[in-house]
């Protein structure tokens, strides 16, 4: 049964589109019906510029199956989409929509026998809170949340969040404009895990957050802001610091002392897919270690075997590949349920002040 949270974000979703229904309690999702008979096609759902054309194009020269990929630009999308029956053979997921969809019995489980090169992932981005024994997703790619400091205009060390939110750094930061990532990053600072969300931490964190945002200047695509000069710190996913940091050596790379978040990314076979075992030989496909490096590109690679594919600069780069005593201090988002709208409230709360 699906959450309430997941219908009204449904409806919430879609209203301005033309597809929601009027006001009610509860959103239905139209039934699917039986699954087709399986053809030759394969239908994925993922985010923009993430499986590069050339890889599809492969994909179909050496299986003759056809793939459609549809793109959505947030997890919201995505959810509202399965939500109103839309059905696709693959979904890109994070570990927060995952989580979600695992609870609410949308995904169907993954044949790990038709899956070999399962195998190449490494065992630590394997086996989640929101996935225990990745019965329902696969890894792909992952990306560490970190600092990028222009060490040519901030000569002090930055050692974590608390130093990025000092008064002297004042209209000098840019960060990830996402509240469940500034709540989390409060978290950390407090000692509070950041699935702890709860009604006494959102109110802990608050006196702590009205501090740290009226500091900001620019929310949203923090390494544009630090390469355009616009910005002097960012608080910046690995993939887009790795590129910084390669592009001059002025750029640090910093994991926060107090904790961090990895965001992981992975593909899911929803519930109602009509080629399941497409959608299979499609996973397997990407877990070849070359397949794999050219999807991950400058991100945190799961696959083992594909780091030893790599150049030595793309694997010294340490916003791609931070250490596997870094990686084991990180924490995976799990579903905040209906905590989700207190902590998007506090945040544009906060910023509208």
């Amino acid at each position: 049964m699906k959450t309430p949270q997941l219908a009204a974000l449904a409806a919430l979703l879609l209203s301005g589109c033309g597809k929601a229904p009027g006001p009610q309690t509860s959103v239905p999702r139209p039934s699917p019906g039986p699954a087709a008979v399986e053809s030759r096609g394969l239908r994925i759902l993922c985010r923009p510029g993430i499986i590069a054309q050339t890889v599809i194009d492969q994909f179909t020269k050496e299986t003759g199956i056809a793939v459609s990929v549809e793109n959505c630009g947030s997890k919201e999308e995505m959810l509202a989409k399965l939500l109103y029956g839309e059905r696709y053979d693959i979904i890109q997921t994070g570990e927060e929509a995952a989580d979600a969809l695992v609870r609410d019995g949308l995904l169907q489980p993954i044949n790990h026998a038709k899956i070999p090169n399962l195998k190449k992932i490494s065992p630590k981005f394997l086996n989640k809170s929101f996935d225990p024994g990745n019965k329902f997703s696969i890894p792909f790619l992952a990306s560490p949340v970190g600092i990028v400091v222009n060490t040519g205009k901030i000569p002090n060390a930055i050692r974590g969040f608390a130093d990025v939110f000092a008064e002297k750094n004042n209209q000098d930061i840019a960060v990830l404009d996402d509240a469940r990532e500034l709540v989390a990053w409060g978290f950390f600072v407090q000692g509070t895990p950041i699935n702890q969300v709860t009604d006494e931490s959102l109110e802990k964190v608050k006196p702590l957050l009205a501090r740290w945002l009226r500091l900001v200047k620019v929310f949203g695509n923090p390494a544009s802001a630090l390469l355009n000069g616009d910005a002097a710190i960012g608080i910046v996913g690995g993939g887009e610091a790795a590129v910084l940091v390669a592009s001059d050596k002025k750029f640090q790379w910093v994991i926060p002392v107090e904790g961090t978040h990895l965001a992981l990314e992975s593909l899911a076979i929803p519930k109602s897919a009509d080629n399941v075992s497409n959608a299979g030989a499609f996973l397997n496909f990407l877990l070849r270690p070359e397949i794999s490096n050219q999807v991950a590109g400058p991100f945190l690679n799961p696959n083992a075997a594909a780091l030893k594919l790599l150049p030595p600069e793309q694997r010294s780069n340490p916003a791609s590949f931070p250490s596997d005593g870094e990686v084991a201090k990180m924490q995976t988002f799990e579903d905040a349920g209906e905590q989700s709208s207190k902590i998007d409230g506090i945040i544009t709360t906060l910023k509208n002040r």
